[in-house]
């Protein structure tokens, strides 16, 4: 992964292209298929894919670069009504991210019915002074909602890859001739302490289900990146010492396949050798600690 700050693009300035270019920001609810739309159109895997609601916490930068275009995705988590610390940060960023963005992408699981995060949704992004365009995911399973063929509205499949080519091509008619901001090789912003935890955060994820996901948070805390080996060393911490009980002992072997499945993926995105050393401890109550939720939120 090649990462890029101001200074770099400064200094290569001079062998940056001319392309279509623009900032695109995704607002979604909970599981809508917004990660595995962004993991299938760049073929790298930078956002956590889950079947457990609220996967994505952070702002995640993925860049989308063809023959003709470099299109920015602003990664949101999803928006929702809450009063807690941590969602209420959450929601700020996402908010946040449309003052960032000149076009926003609103995902609409086709697979589910209307819930009230929809409205809510509805009622937000209705002002925007930027562009938006529906975008109903799913279309290879069974509509449960109606498919409204309007103006903007758009049909895709993040299986089959199937209506990909016409949101691109709607979204490139109104894009600007600009010096690109990245090389043509750069797809994420993401730092590889942030891409780390939120692979084994997602693996915690799968194992857990809807029993303790939200409760836990992963940081990495050494990396030593060697030419043929990734060490690494990493803690998941849990909210209650019962939770670290669930992530330790409950399920026989858990905690072992967490660390095989993330250590194997790891092999895959680094292409090297990894060595993962995990371990388990508890920080209570930590979503209320408002502070500490920023600074985790502002990781990657």
């Amino acid at each position: 992964m090649k990462e890029l700050n101001l200074k770099d693009i400064l200094d290569n300035s001079k062998e940056l292209k001319k392309k279509k270019v623009w900032y695109v920001a995704i607002v979604w609810r909970p599981n809508a298929g917004k990660s595995t739309f962004i993991n299938t159109l760049i073929w790298e895997k930078v956002s956590i894919v889950t079947n457990v609601p609220q996967t994505t916490r952070n702002k995640i930068l993925a860049v989308y670069n063809d023959t003709d275009s470099q299109i920015i995705f602003f990664d949101t988590p999803w928006i929702h009504k809450s009063t807690k610390s941590f969602n209420e940060e959450i929601n700020a960023q996402a908010i946040k991210s449309f003052k960032d963005a000149e076009l926003a992408l609103y995902f609409i699981d086709s697979s589910r019915k209307v819930w009230d995060e929809e409205k809510y949704i509805e009622e937000l992004i209705k002002d925007l002074s930027i562009p938006v365009f529906k975008v109903y995911t799913k279309i290879d399973l069974t509509p449960q909602i109606e498919l409204k063929e309007e103006k903007n509205n758009f049909f895709i499949s993040s299986q089959t890859k199937e209506w990909f080519d016409v949101l691109l091509e709607n979204i490139k008619k109104l894009l600007e001739i600009w010096t690109t901001f990245f090389e043509d090789d750069f797809y994420t912003k993401q730092n590889i302490f942030f891409r780390i935890s939120e692979i084994i955060r997602e693996k915690v994820f799968n194992y857990t289900k809807e029993e303790i996901p939200h409760s836990i948070f992963v940081n990495v805390d050494e990396v030593d990146d060697q030419k043929d080996i990734l060490k690494i060393v990493a803690y998941i911490y849990t909210e209650s010492t019962s939770q670290k009980y669930i992530v330790i002992w409950k399920w026989w072997n858990l905690i072992k396949n967490i660390w095989k499945d993330a250590r194997i993926e790891l092999e895959k995105i680094f292409g090297k050798k990894v060595f993962l050393a995990l371990r388990v401890k508890t920080k209570e109550k930590w979503r209320n600690d408002k502070k500490f939720v920023e600074k985790m939120l502002n990781r990657g």
